[in-house]
């Protein structure tokens, strides 16, 4: 395991991820007022950007190293929640549902690590 990679792509991942969400969340909160459906959708592509990144890397036990490097992802983004955000008493949109916040950050980042771990040990052939 690349614990300093991980380490730096997960704070990459969350420092994106605040900030994709604080320009384009305006934008569609006066006509979705009810739904903040883009956070976790910038996180999906985020955290499936740096997971390439990541796991194109490893050669051995892809699985379990998706798996690893996404629990490391997790852990850094509730830290960094808690550190700047949280302590700060900083206004964020993140903050207005922390729960689904929190529950699909968890989902997402497993299943988009752990799949893109699964995939990289396919040989593929593309004609």
């Amino acid at each position: 395991m690349k614990l300093k990679l991980a380490i730096i792509y997960g704070i990459l991942i969350w420092i994106v991820t605040l900030i994709l969400s604080n320009i384009i969340t305006p934008f569609f909160i006066s006509r979705l007022p009810d739904m903040n459906i883009i956070t976790p959708i910038i996180l999906i592509i985020v955290t499936g950007f740096f997971g390439i990144l990541y796991i194109r890397n490893i050669d051995s036990n892809e699985v379990i190293e998706g798996f690893l490097v996404g629990i490391i992802f997790i852990i850094i983004d509730i830290v960094l929640d808690y550190i700047f955000l949280d302590s700060f008493h900083a206004k964020n949109l993140i903050f207005t549902d922390y729960s689904f916040h929190l529950s699909s950050m968890i989902i997402l980042t497993l299943l988009i690590t752990t799949f893109l771990g699964y995939l990289s040990q396919m040989n593929i052939d593309l004609k």
